[in-house]
């Protein structure tokens, strides 16, 4: 069978995908407005099938266009690698999602690796929280994703990637840091968490929990950074991970509170999409 679709045609309707509109969606891909209208009308007709409602004078994606999408993205990405089979790696492009705690602390040293071997080598990272990171892995707006709460989405893959450790902190002039603490004063203490969405969040209550029951008084933060200052400040008791307090650690302004808890341990994991291939920028990462 004939083959009835290009790829400007598939760039196109992921552009409209994107802007809303034909005409944002022509300046993003560099088209004149005329042939971006020509090249999605040649992919419905192509495929026999609409792909946008018009509501107004935004197009918006319908059922048909909803499962063509990520095949689309697929498609595209997988293009690009095959042109750049024949260049060297300085036309390399990786776009990377992580969660906080991975994207501050952990993932910085692997990219400063990746771009000593491939010095030329474009990385994007973005960092944002677990359930924002999936859902850019899942609309192909990055190629993999590193997180640190579980996943459950059906379009993923998700593979196990480091081990990490979370600790229960407080200033070293914090009264649970005094001594040993008994589990039902450490869950009436004030906790400073990061906020619902976060891997982080959801860690810390799967292993606390079902020993304190339940939290007190309970302050979020949107980011570990400030969390672990607010507690070194004397604000009240947190769990992050490691990696994220060693420092302070080090230097003696918070401590490990001594309550009968468990070592805290929990899995990091990558995410790639099942329709997205291993392009040549993510096998050379992942050997960092």
């Amino acid at each position: 069978m004939a083959l009835r679709l290009s790829l400007r045609e598939l760039e196109v309707f992921v552009a409209v995908t994107e802007q809303g509109t034909v005409t944002a969606a022509a300046q993003q891909v560099a088209l004149t407005q005329s042939a971006a209208s020509q090249a999605l009308a040649a992919l419905e007709a192509g495929l026999a099938a609409p792909l946008f409602d018009r509501v107004g004078r935004r197009l918006v994606l319908n059922e048909h266009g909803r499962l063509l999408l990520p095949r689309a993205r697929a498609m595209l990405d997988a293009a690009q690698d095959m042109q750049n089979l024949f260049l060297d790696h300085t036309r390399l492009h990786l776009r990377l999602g992580a969660s906080t705690t991975i994207g501050n602390y952990l993932l910085p040293e692997q990219i400063a690796r990746f771009r000593q071997a491939q010095p030329q080598a474009q990385v994007e990272l973005m960092v944002a929280n677990t359930a924002d990171i999936v859902d850019a892995v899942a609309g192909f707006k990055v190629d993999m994703g590193f997180i640190e709460g579980p996943c459950h989405h059906p379009d993923l893959l998700v593979e196990p990637w480091r081990d990490d450790t979370l600790l229960v902190f407080a200033a070293a002039s914090h009264p649970l840091a005094q001594g040993a603490v008994s589990l039902s004063r450490l869950a009436q203490a004030q906790w400073v968490l990061r906020e619902s969405g976060s891997g982080t969040r959801e860690e810390v209550e799967r292993l606390l929990l079902p020993h304190l029951g339940s939290f007190g008084e309970v302050m979020e933060m949107g980011h570990s950074e400030a969390i672990k200052r607010a507690v070194a400040a004397g604000l009240g008791v947190s769990c992050l991970s490691l990696h994220v307090v060693q420092e302070l650690l080090d230097s003696g302004q918070i401590v490990a509170v001594l309550a009968p808890l468990p070592a805290l341990h929990r899995t990091l994991y990558r995410i790639t999409h099942k329709d997205k291939g291993q392009t040549r920028g993510m096998l050379l990462f992942d050997q960092g």
